[in-house]
C-alpha cells in the first residue's frame, strides 16, 4: 500500500535518515520503534507533507506519490496526530475536530450536522465525555489530545499515523483507541503507530520496523524478536560502530 524507497534527509551536518526503505501494507497496524534522534520524527514529518526528502521517495498504491505538501497528504488518504497537541485554542471542540473537513472560508460540513459529525467522531477515540460547544484551549491536556484524535478520525483516513499520542491519555481512553487502531487495520487501513511502550508494541504490532541513527535496521513481523531483542537493536550506536559506519 505504501513504501518508502531509499529515503535520506539532512538538516545541515545532521543525518535524519538514511537511504530509509519500508514496506506498509494495507490491513496491519505497522509499529516503528526507535530511541531519540533514530530519525522516527523525521519519517513522520516526511509520510505527512511537512519535510521533502533529499533523496529518495514514497510510492502509493503502486504509483509515485509527489505530494509537497500536508495538504496534498491529506488529499491522498494520509492523516496524522503528533505527539504535540495541535488545536486552535478559542474555537469550540466540535470546531477543532471538523478542521480538517472545512474549509479556510467556509464551512463545508452543513450547521445541522456539525454536532452530530463531531460528536461520532469523538466516541470513535474516546469514553471520557469532552463538551463540543466548551473553546478546546480550557480542556485537560488529555481532552486535547482526544480532540485532535477525532479530528483526523473524522478525515476517513486510509493511512492514520500515530506519534505518541497514548501517554496523556488514561486507561480507558487508551484502550479505545486501541480498539479504533484494530477496526481500522481490519477494514484494509493501514496504521502506522510509533510509541516506546513496549507492552503496545507487543499487544498491537501486526508488523514493526526498528530505526536506529536514521537507518533501518529491520522490518519483521510480530513475535519474531521478543521484547528484550527489540531493545537492544534500538539501542543507540557505539562509537566503534560509529566509525566502522
Amino acid at each position: 500500500m505504501l513504501k518508502v524507497e531509499g529515503v535520506s534527509k539532512r538538516y545541515g551536518e545532521t543525518v535524519a535518515l538514511a537511504d530509509a526503505s519500508i514496506d506498509f501494507r494495507a490491513g496491519t497496524v505497522h509499529t516503528i520503534l526507535g530511541e531519540n534522534g533514530s530519525g522516527k520524527s523525521t519519517l513522520v514529518k516526511l509520510l505527512s507533507g511537512i519535510v521533502q526528502p533529499d533523496s529518495g521517495g514514497i510510492v502509493l498504491n503502486g504509483k509515485t506519490f509527489s505530494g509537497r505538501n500536508p495538504v496534498a497528504f491529506q488529499s491522498a488518504g494520509f492523516a496524522t496526530v503528533f505527539q504535540e497537541v495541535l488545536i486552535a485554542p478559542e474555537r469550540s471542540v466540535t470546531d477543532n475536530i471538523l478542521l480538517g473537513l472545512d474549509g479556510l472560508l467556509k464551512r463545508n460540513v452543513p450547521r445541522g450536522e456539525r454536532r452530530e459529525r463531531a460528536r461520532a467522531a469523538l466516541a470513535r477515540v474516546a469514553r471520557t465525555p469532552v463538551p463540543l460547544a466548551r473553546p478546546a484551549g480550557l480542556l485537560p491536556l488529555a481532552a486535547q489530545q482526544l480532540v485532535v484524535l477525532a479530528r483526523a478520525v473524522a478525515r476517513d483516513p486510509r493511512i492514520l499515523i500515530l506519534d505518541e499520542v497514548t501517554a496523556a491519555l488514561d486507561f480507558a481512553d487508551r484502550a479505545t483507541v486501541f480498539e479504533l487502531m484494530r477496526a481500522l487495520a481490519d477494514k484494509d487501513r493501514l496504521v502506522l503507530f510509533i510509541t516506546h511502550r513496549m507492552d503496545e508494541v507487543m499487544a498491537l504490532s501486526d508488523r514493526i520496523s526498528i530505526l536506529r541513527g536514521g537507518k533501518v535496521v529491520r522490518t519483521e513481523e510480530r513475535g519474531v524478536s521478543s521484547p528484550d531483542e527489540l531493545l537492544k537493536a534500538m539501542a543507540p550506536l557505539t562509537a566503534a560502530e560509529l566509525v566502522h559506519d
